[in-house]
């Protein structure tokens, strides 16, 4: 059996999480507590396309990058 997340043929959502990260799920699948739709169906392709268009910087929510490079915590 294939997995529900590689069927190029199914239909998915974009789901995001309270710390901004985003997750592909199969359109059919219940959306899990304390994530929310971001994009709604669409196929395998829009979908991570819409991932690769809005996420882009997938650094944990309150580090930012210093002058000299170093990821230092926000207070």
């Amino acid at each position: 059996m294939t997995s529900p997340f590689d069927d190029p043929d199914a239909r998915y959502l974009v789901l995001v999480n309270p710390l901004g990260q985003y997750s592909l799920w199969p359109a059919f699948a219940q959306v899990p507590p304390g994530w929310r739709t971001a994009h709604g169906q669409g196929t395998r392709d829009e979908c991570l396309a819409y991932v690769d268009r809005v996420w882009t910087d997938q650094r944990p929510p309150g580090t930012v990058t210093a002058a000299d490079g170093r990821e230092v915590a926000a207070s």
